[in-house]
């Protein structure tokens, strides 16, 4: 589903970025992607969704290269940042409607899947109100919506459980797993270590652009052991 080989991109200026990267995203796999504030997930992801250009390496969606390719290759996933960066002067509907006509979602389709996803996110009643009101949480749950509108293979999140209440962790881990168990899969960064413990079948772990772990979940955690005292064990010995 998603094939990350020798990715290299180094920002000018900077010490930041990511060196020599190669992961594999399996459909069926819901991969976690974690490592320190800078380490370069972020980059990594903007990497696979086409926004950023990089050095070296070969990033495929699909069999598809998203360099050689981008639009069929984007048709395919759906990106979500930790930031939604949504054109405020549209209403919510408005905004799903349009996500929705990008990528060609039958009227009937899309109707039944905004209804469904805007009544378990509960944000229905604010769909006609403007994005510029919504707060960070209504902004996320609305940015996650347009993500699950089009039933992408592939979707890559960026912190996606900050500023989400309980319940609407709740209804996004459920939407993942559905997704995985249709065939496709997820590849999303996170600080929050139990959750990606409990929901992910396998997970990387990144440090300083460098990747330092990686595999299935059950093989990384060992018994008697959290995700986190791992992160904090291979990092410390990372540095050494």
């Amino acid at each position: 589903m998603l094939t990350i080989e020798h990715l290299t991109k180094h920002y000018k200026g900077s010490s930041k970025g990511v060196t020599d990267l190669s992961l594999h995203i399996a459909p069926g796999d819901i991969y976690a992607f974690i490592g320190h504030n800078g380490a370069g997930k972020t980059t990594t992801l903007k990497c696979v969704a086409g926004i950023l250009g990089f050095d070296e390496g070969t990033i495929l969606i699909d069999g598809i290269d998203i360099r050689k390719d981008p639009l069929t290759c984007k048709r395919q996933f759906a990106y979500i940042p930790d930031n939604p960066d949504i054109y405020e002067y549209l209403t919510g509907i408005q905004y799903l409607e349009f996500i929705a006509d990008v990528f060609a979602v039958g009227v009937k389709e899309r109707q039944e899947r905004i209804k469904k996803y805007a009544d378990e996110f509960e944000i229905t009643a604010s769909l006609g109100d403007l994005f510029s009101t919504y707060s960070h949480g209504m902004k996320q749950k609305l940015a996650l919506i347009s993500a699950l509108v089009h039933r992408p293979k592939l979707l890559i999140l960026d912190e996606p459980f900050v500023g989400l209440d309980p319940k609407a962790a709740v209804i996004l881990k459920n939407a993942m797993r559905r997704i995985c168990e249709e065939g496709g899969a997820i590849f999303f960064s996170t600080h929050v270590l139990d959750v990606a413990e409990k929901l992910c079948n396998r997970v990387a772990i990144i440090k300083d652009g460098t990747l330092i772990a990686s595999g299935e979940m059950e093989e990384i955690v060992k018994s008697g052991q959290s995700l986190e005292d791992i992160f904090m064990e291979v990092v410390e010995n990372a540095g050494e």
